[in-house]
């Protein structure tokens, strides 16, 4: 009796222990592939506690995390002839444990291979310019060229990037003179265009002062008052205001006059013109004396004869 039910605990222990060897756990981020006698099954298992047959079943876990995997730098020669290093990272996740386990003997070490040749080709067919400024374009033409091949083991990429792309100290070097340059440019051409409004300004406004003189007297006043606000400054004004604007009326009634004297003289009765000036130059000449005396020239005194000395 007593080896009987020693039997059966023994049995029962040995049941338990197969059954537990069967009993597997999946975590939340894995999905469990099962191979049965070497065969891959079609149905992954998902998170949670699953059974497998024991002796017969083989189950192999795949994380669906998303991987973050940097490329190595490569070096390589862009298509305007400028030699880089590029560095690059891969986002990648598995969309298929079944594929990603049966496909491809490491998809990790698959995916790295891929990313460093696709960059090395993208590289190529870039310009530098597109490397430094255009690097969206970039990262979804990477990604594109990537995600090709690993779509048929069960992987998405998800997004790749260009860390960062190291140039030649010559090279550098260059660019830095030609942003200086530019910046040059840049800085002369607006003092350049602030002159230009500046005189633009000036000449409007000596426009307007030239047709109203009592503006000019009125900026010459306000001068006044700034430098008089200094009190280290002292101003002289050796003619008042009323002598300055006397001097300007009459040289404009001079020029006045002399321009139409002009006109008179350019004019068809310019000859008839000229003989009346003459004629009153002469009737003036006339009322301080004789009008020979003031053409003819006097001829000079003649001298008294000297004395004749007698013996």
């Amino acid at each position: 009796m007593d080896g009987a039910v020693v039997g059966v605990v023994l049995v029962v222990v040995a049941v338990l222990l197969v059954l537990r060897s069967g009993m597997k756990v999946v975590n939340q981020v894995e999905r469990g592939v099962v191979f049965r006698l070497g065969k891959a099954q079609p149905d992954f298992r998902r998170p949670g506690i699953t059974f497998l047959v024991p002796f017969v079943d083989r189950m192999r876990k795949v994380n669906v995390q998303v991987v973050t995997m940097p490329v190595p730098t490569q070096e390589g020669i862009t298509k305007d002839n400028v030699s880089v290093k590029v560095d690059a990272v891969v986002y990648f996740r598995v969309t298929d444990p079944v594929r990603a386990a049966i496909e491809v003997q490491d998809y990790v070490f698959a995916v790295g291979q891929v990313a460093q040749s696709s960059l090395r080709s993208i590289i190529g067919k870039s310009d530098l310019d597109d490397l430094l400024t255009d690097r969206e374009r970039l990262h979804e033409g990477l990604a594109l060229m990537i995600d090709s091949p690993a779509a048929e083991w069960g992987i998405h990429i998800d997004r790749v990037e260009i860390k960062d792309v190291q140039l030649p100290e010559s090279l550098k070097r260059s660019m830095s003179r030609q942003a200086e340059a530019e910046r040059e440019r840049r800085a002369r051409v607006i003092t350049a265009d602030g002159e230009f409004q500046a005189a633009q300004q000036l000449a409007n406004a000596s426009r307007i002062m030239s047709e109203t003189p009592e503006a000019m007297q009125l900026r010459l006043l306000q001068t006044v008052v700034e430098v008089a606000a200094e009190k280290n400054s002292t101003l002289v004004m050796p003619f008042p205001v009323e002598l300055l604007r006397y001097f300007e009326r009459a040289t404009k009634r001079l020029d006045q006059e002399v321009e139409k004297n002009e006109r008179e003289l350019d004019g068809p009765d310019g000859s008839a013109a000229l003989k009346a000036g003459i004629e009153q130059i002469a009737a003036v000449a006339d009322t301080f004396g004789p009008a020979g005396e003031l053409t003819a020239p006097r001829e000079p005194a003649a001298e008294p004869p000297a004395p004749v000395e007698r013996p």
